[in-house]
């Protein structure tokens, strides 16, 4: 690899590495914010709505959106630029040893990816889509009622299934993305890798767990609670 490939792999890497970490930083905001779903029901309606109308209606919210999206866009096509070129070049070689030095779901992250990638298709179209184009109801206070979007969403025990292991694969993908990034931005110095691995591992147990226990909580409440 000459130099000038050098350079555009390392700058793919490091645009990859600070949007990673930017989608690190808005999942803990996210999951802060849904959250509020496991309170009881009365309550959990009145502040997930309220906190979805505070958020559609604040302009500094909005830029940070632009940069979500910017940043899922930039992710994604550079992860794909990334993979396609470490095949090409995986193909130059006979024997493929990277199975002996590495964890299985980090020589997957392109399968891992791609389905994360559907799943946001579906919870943007389920979730987003219908909050920004779709006819809501309103609630009590004249909120859009995202609340019972989200709850009616859960009903069904295939889409419960289907957003948690969704959630596992996102788990498994923050848990090698964040090694990759760590050490793309020069953060995975041997002084301080255990503390890294640790922050790393925390991190990826409460994004997973936290997301996950949502929906289960949800349906379980529905079904089997109320019964």
């Amino acid at each position: 690899m000459d130099s000038k490939n050098r350079a555009s792999t390392l700058m793919r890497k490091t645009l990859m590495a600070l949007t990673g970490l930017f989608l690190c930083f808005f999942l803990v905001i996210h999951l802060l914010g849904n959250l509020q779903l496991l309170l009881p029901a009365e309550q959990a309606k009145q502040s997930f709505n309220g906190y979805s109308q505070l958020l559609s209606g604040n302009i500094f919210i909005k830029i940070i959106s632009y940069v979500l999206y910017a940043s899922i866009i930039i992710h994604c096509l550079d992860a794909l630029v990334i993979t396609l070129k470490n095949n090409k070049t995986a193909g130059k070689y006979a024997v493929d040893n990277r199975g002996k030095a590495s964890r299985w779901y980090s020589r997957n992250m392109g399968i891992l990816g791609t389905l994360i990638l559907i799943f946001l298709v579906f919870h943007f179209k389920d979730f987003w889509y219908q909050y920004k184009f779709g006819s809501l109801p309103k609630d009590e206070n004249g909120h859009k009622d995202l609340y019972a979007i989200v709850i009616a969403a859960y009903q069904d025990w295939w889409y419960v299934l289907f957003y948690v292991l969704s959630m596992f694969a996102l788990g498994y993908h923050l848990l090698h993305g964040f090694y990759s990034a760590a050490r793309s931005l020069g953060l995975y110095h041997p002084k301080y890798v255990s503390w890294v691995r640790v922050f790393g591992i925390g991190y990826c147990y409460i994004i997973t767990i936290g997301f996950a226990i949502i929906p289960i909580y949800i349906y379980l409440t529905q079904h089997v609670l109320w019964n």
